[in-house]
C-alpha cells in the first residue's frame, strides 16, 4: 500500500529535473540541483562570458546576500556567517582557534564523518591531548542510551565536544542541546557539523548556542558542490583565518585603496572566508538553493519527509529488522540494518538493478529522501527489500 503525504508541503518533483525513471533516494549523499538553482549558475556563465560593464561592488553583493539567506535559515547573524568551500574548511577554521592544552579531550562520536576528526586528531597530537570518542553502545534501537554516554563523556578535562546533529549513517539523533547545556558547564567549545541536517532539519543558533556551525552546499541546501557555510560564534571574534584574501581585510571595497595595506579584517566571520569568495557561478547558485529551503521551510520539509519515511519504518521493524527508534531517529534518514547473514553486495545488486538509488553505510542501508520524491519511490525500495528474509 503506498503511503499518503502530508499536504502541508506538495511534492515538488516538477521544480527538479530528475530521470523519471528512477528512484532517487540518496540526497546525503549528493542533492540533486533544483532547475533555477541550475539556471542561476548558467546565467552566471553567461555574465562571464562578456564582463561589461562588471562593477566592483558586484564582489560583495551576492556574498552579502548568501550570508543573509543563510543567517535567516539557522536564526543568526549575517555577520557571523563565513562562506566557505567545504565543511572541512570550516570545522579547521575551528580547531585552529580551539587549541588544546596538554591532557585536555575532544569528544566526538564514534564513526562520525571525517571531516569532524581529522582536524581534531592534528590538534591533539600536535599538544599533548586526545580525542575521546563515544561509541555506540549496540544495534539500534540505542540512540537514547547513546546519547547518554556522551553526556557522560564530557568532563572538565574537554576543550571541545565536536558533534554531528544527527550520524550520517543512519540519522541517528543528537540531542544538540543537552550536549551543548553539557559543554557549557564544563567550559568547552561546541563545534557542529550539521552537513547532514540543514536544509531538511530546523535550526535555531539561539536555541542551540553552538560556537561554530558548518554546513556543505550541496546535500541537503540542494546548491551546487564547492560551496559551504560557516556560523562563528563570539569565540572566533579575533581568531587567525586559514588564508589571508584581500577581500576579508576591512576597506576592501575601495579597489584603488587595495594598496593602503591593513591589518584590520571586516566585521564579523568574513575573516574566515575562502579566497575568491565571490564565485560569479556558485554563489548565485547557492542563493537560489537558499531561497527554495526557505520557501519550503525545513519544518515541512522534514515533515515531508518523515511521512515518506514512516510506514516503511514500521514494516521493516514488524519484520525484526534493525531500526532507530523514532524518538531518537532525524525524520529525513532511515538507517536500516539488515538481518545477519544478508549479502550486502546482493542488496547493493538489486537496488541498482531496481534503479533505486540509497547509500550503503558501515552496515546500514541509508535512505533519505526529500521533496522530489514520490510514495512510489519507498514502494520501489520496499519491493527489493521484500526480497530478503
Amino acid at each position: 500500500m503506498s503511503i499518503a503525504v502530508a499536504p502541508t508541503l506538495a511534492c515538488q518533483k516538477s521544480r527538479f529535473r530528475l530521470d523519471e525513471g528512477a528512484h532517487f533516494l540518496n540526497c546525503a549523499y549528493l542533492g540533486p540541483l533544483p532547475r533555477s538553482v541550475a539556471e542561476a549558475g548558467m546565467d552566471g556563465i553567461r555574465e562571464k562570458l562578456s564582463p561589461t560593464p562588471f562593477p566592483s561592488a558586484a564582489f560583495f553583493t551576492d556574498c552579502d546576500r548568501a550570508r543573509e539567506r543563510f543567517g535567516r535559515l539557522v536564526n543568526a547573524d549575517a555577520e557571523r556567517i563565513a562562506l566557505i568551500p567545504s565543511a572541512s574548511y570550516g570545522l579547521a577554521v575551528a580547531a585552529r582557534n580551539l587549541r588544546l592544552e596538554r591532557g585536555q579531550n575532544v569528544v566526538i562520536l564514534g564513526e562520525q564523518f571525517p571531516s569532524n576528526v581529522y582536524a581534531w586528531r592534528r590538534q591533539a597530537a600536535a599538544h599533548g591531548g586526545d580525542v575521546r570518542a563515544v561509541e555506540r553502545p549496540g544495534p539500534p534501537p540505542s540512540g537514547e542510551l547513546w546519547n547518554e554516554r556522551l553526556l557522560e563523556a564530557i568532563d572538565a578535562d574537554t576543550a571541545v565536544v565536536a558533534l554531528p546533529h544527527c550520524h550520517w549513517t543512519d540519522g541517528t539523533r543528537i540531542d544538540l542541546e543537552a550536549a551543548g547545556g553539557r559543554a557549557r558547564e564544563v567550559g568547552a567549545a561546541l563545534v557542529i557539523d550539521a552537513s547532514q541536517s540543514i536544509g531538511a532539519v530546523p535550526f535555531d543558533v539561539e536555541r542551540i548556542r553552538p560556537d561554530a556551525l558548518i554546513t556543505v552546499g550541496y546535500k541537503w541546501l540542494l546548491g551546487p558542490y564547492a560551496t559551504a557555510l560557516g556560523y562563528f560564534g563570539p569565540r572566533f571574534d579575533d581568531g587567525v583565518p586559514l588564508e589571508e584574501t584581500w577581500i576579508s581585510r576591512r576597506g576592501s571595497e575601495d579597489f584603488q585603496g587595495l594598496v593602503d595595506y591593513t591589518d584590520q579584517y571586516r566585521e564579523g566571520a568574513a575573516r574566515y572566508d575562502v579566497g575568491q569568495t565571490s564565485n560569479f557561478i556558485l554563489i548565485p547558485m547557492l542563493i537560489e538553493a537558499l531561497d527554495l529551503i526557505l520557501e519550503w521551510e525545513p519544518a515541512r520539509i522534514l515533515e515531508y519527509c518523515r511521512v515518506l519515511l514512516e510506514g516503511l519504518a514500521e514494516q521493516l521493524r514488524g519484520r525484526g529488522w534493525a531500526i532507530e527508534d523514532e524518538a531518537w531517529r532525524a525524520g529525513h534518514i532511515l538507517g536500516v540494518r539488515l538481518p545477519e547473514g544478508c549479502d550486502l553486495a546482493e542488496l547493493e545488486g538489486r537496488l541498482a538493478a531496481a534503479r533505486v538509488y540509497a547509500s550503503l553505510r558501515g552496515d546500514a542501508l541509508r535512505v533519505s529522501p526529500n521533496v522530489y520524491n514520490e510514495p512510489r519511490d519507498i514502494d520501489a525500495l520496499r519491493r527489493v527489500l521484500a526480497t530478503f528474509a
